[in-house]
């Protein structure tokens, strides 16, 4: 018996490390699975944690057009009234592209002067066409902003609205608004010149090959022209136009204090 005994114990000796061998595979394999299942968890947690603060945002569209005096005010009380707002950090920004004059050719031969371009499309003198401007450069002045009126270079805006959307892929959105209005309104460049479009692109951040190549080409039109006839069936008739939420309007320059009330009663909608 003893030696029947001897004779099975290197047997089981083998037999034993080899299910050591497989138990050990088997806690590996185990431990790999459990550390996947761990990974994917916190993978479709965070996932869900970035979706809820998404949902949480509180979208803000703006249309306007950077030809619009009334458009650069009203993003400056907009921004002064998100100082005020304590969710400033829960806002998203979406830039729209609008046109207050369609129909102005991308080139113009004789280039005229904002005074005489009002006069002329509104059918008034020339004398009520500055009157109208100076009112406008003390709203601008109250704002922060010295327009310079007798610099600005009538121009079309639709190429400076595909540089915007361009930008907006970027995340650049508010940088080329911004760029733009100043360069139209108080430096008195020609924003439909592309080499102005290119300078100013590249001054936000934007790749000069990206630039020039939508430049050249008809990219982002369709993008402008999609946010025009949202416009149009939203009932939008003047710029700037500010959606909050989806839900409240606020058209026209308005007083810091308007955008900030509204501002104060879309995310207490969403609470």
């Amino acid at each position: 018996m003893e030696g029947f005994f001897f004779v099975l114990l290197p047997k089981f000796t083998e037999i034993y490390y080899i299910c050591g061998i497989i138990v050990n595979s088997m806690l590996r394999k185990l431990t790999i699975l459990l550390f996947l299942l761990i990974l994917s968890a916190n993978c479709y947690a965070q996932k869900t944690k970035e979706n809820t603060n998404q949902s949480q945002k509180m979208k803000v569209e703006i249309w306007s057009d950077i030809v619009c005096p009334f458009c650069y005010i009203g993003k400056r009380h907009f921004e002064m009234a998100l100082k005020s707002f304590e969710n400033a950090a829960d806002v998203e920004i979406v830039w729209k592209s609008y046109q207050l004059d369609p129909e102005m050719p991308k080139k113009q031969i004789l280039k005229q002067n904002v005074y005489e371009y009002l006069a002329v499309r509104k059918g008034i003198s020339t004398e009520q066409s500055k009157a109208l401007h100076d009112n406008v450069v003390k709203m601008a002045n109250a704002a922060g902003l010295n327009y310079n009126f007798d610099k600005t270079v009538v121009a079309s805006s639709f190429d400076g609205h595909r540089l915007i959307q361009l930008a907006k892929s970027k995340g650049l959105g508010d940088a080329a608004e911004e760029s733009l209005f100043k360069a139209y309104f108080i430096e008195g460049k020609d924003i439909a010149e592309h080499e102005t479009l290119l300078n100013l692109g590249k001054e936000i951040g934007l790749d000069e090959s990206a630039i020039k190549a939508m430049l050249q080409s008809d990219q982002y039109s369709n993008e402008v022209k999609r946010d025009i006839q949202q416009s149009v069936q939203i009932g939008i008739g003047g710029v700037p136009y500010f959606l909050i939420d989806g839900r409240y309007a606020v058209s026209g320059a308005q007083p810091v204090s308007v955008f900030l009330q509204t501002l104060q009663k879309a995310i207490k909608g969403k609470k």
